[in-house]
């Protein structure tokens, strides 16, 4: 728009230039001139308005601004005088306005890092609103105002005064990981036919797996046996006080005395809803991949072979494969210490392969 204007009043000013040399009766005749045409052009308007641009309001207004009001009524406009005087208003209010603005200092922008931290606790706690933040913040001795974490929030998007929710299951289970074991049953065929059951066992915090045990007729006796060694393996362990939650699904292998048995070890048996695998989730997922690692990659000849592979497979997961949830760690084994310059250099790593090849761990020679 201020393109625009400027070359209407460049225009115009030599417009003016070429009245000079006008005398006063060519300058007249022309008025006249330019009158008519303008009723013509009203005549054919009629009811229409004329559309003018931004620019063409602005030189308008800037041009017959200073002229009187009676003087604006005896002119022939193709708009009222008070339409031009509303235009000049227009433009005087919106130069206010800008230079308000750029006079305008208010209070200075919350440093960055506090408000990464407001997000931080936002995104950490659910539950938590803008004033349990702000008190958490007096806490770590940050000093802001509970309103200033008020507009951090919403503008994130972030409920400020957030409903206290139920706990879902997914933080149920990462609050709880040190004291809950999984168990399940993994099916698989001999290269005889015959059809074997896994019952294996994983704790979630350390993600150390136990397979309990395999057979090909998953009675309640040999289930309630399996639990039983399952829970002297824990006692032998030294963490059978740690764990307070079993979950498994409702498969009608598992008898009710197991329950009692558990019961009986201070665990509460939680059983997952009809259909919902991701409430097993841990143990779900390390049947695929104990499948996409071993069954499905290994021909089984029969239950002894196949007990024997287990056994490998689980030392093997628990003792040298890395887990994310561990930061590439093992269950059994801590993350070593990076490895300096002048070993990487002279690095030398050996392989060795368990079953024949299917597994594959690798060491430093020396």
């Amino acid at each position: 728009m201020l393109v625009r204007f400027a070359y209407l009043a460049v225009t115009h000013a030599f417009a003016a230039l070429r009245l000079l040399p006008l005398t006063d009766r060519e300058k007249d005749v022309e008025i006249l001139a330019l009158r008519h045409q303008l009723t013509v052009l009203q005549r054919q308007l009629g009811d229409r308005r004329p559309q003018l641009r931004p620019e063409d309001r602005a030189f308008l207004a800037a041009l017959l601004t200073p002229l009187a009001r009676a003087t604006l009524r005896r002119l022939r406009l193709l708009v009222s005088p008070d339409t031009v005087l509303r235009w000049h208003r227009d433009l005087v209010k919106r130069r206010h306005a800008q230079a308000s603005r750029r006079r305008r200092r208010g209070r200075p922008r919350t440093v960055a890092s506090i408000r990464r931290l407001v997000l931080r606790l936002a995104a950490e706690n659910s539950s938590w609103g803008y004033r349990r933040i702000h008190g958490e913040l007096a806490l770590l001795g940050v000093t802001v105002a509970p309103s200033t974490v008020w507009e951090i929030l919403k503008a994130a998007g972030i409920d400020t005064a957030p409903h206290r929710p139920t706990v879902t299951w997914a933080e149920f289970l990462r609050s709880q990981a040190e004291v809950v074991l999984a168990m399940d049953f993994i099916e698989t065929v001999t290269l005889t036919g015959a059809r074997q059951y896994i019952l294996a066992a994983v704790h979630h915090a350390g993600r150390r797996v136990r397979i309990l045990g395999t057979t090909a007729h998953p009675t309640h006796a040999w289930v309630t046996q399996a639990v039983r060694n399952l829970l002297m393996h824990i006692e032998d362990a030294g963490s059978l006080a740690r764990v307070r939650f079993l979950i498994h699904d409702r498969d009608g292998k598992y008898p009710a005395l197991i329950d009692d048995i558990l019961s009986g070890a201070g665990i509460t048996t939680i059983l997952t809803g009809v259909r919902v695998p991701r409430m097993n989730a841990i143990m779900e997922r390390w049947g695929k991949t104990l499948r996409g690692e071993l069954l499905d990659r290994t021909l089984i000849w029969n239950d002894a072979h196949l007990r024997h592979a287990l056994q490998a497979y689980e030392q093997h997961y628990n003792q040298h494969r890395t887990h994310r949830s561990l930061a590439a760690a093992a269950p059994l084994r801590a993350r070593p210490q990076p490895l300096g310059p002048d070993r990487i250099e002279r690095l030398a790593v050996l392989r060795r392969d368990r079953l024949g090849g299917v597994l594959h761990e690798y060491r430093h020679a020396a």
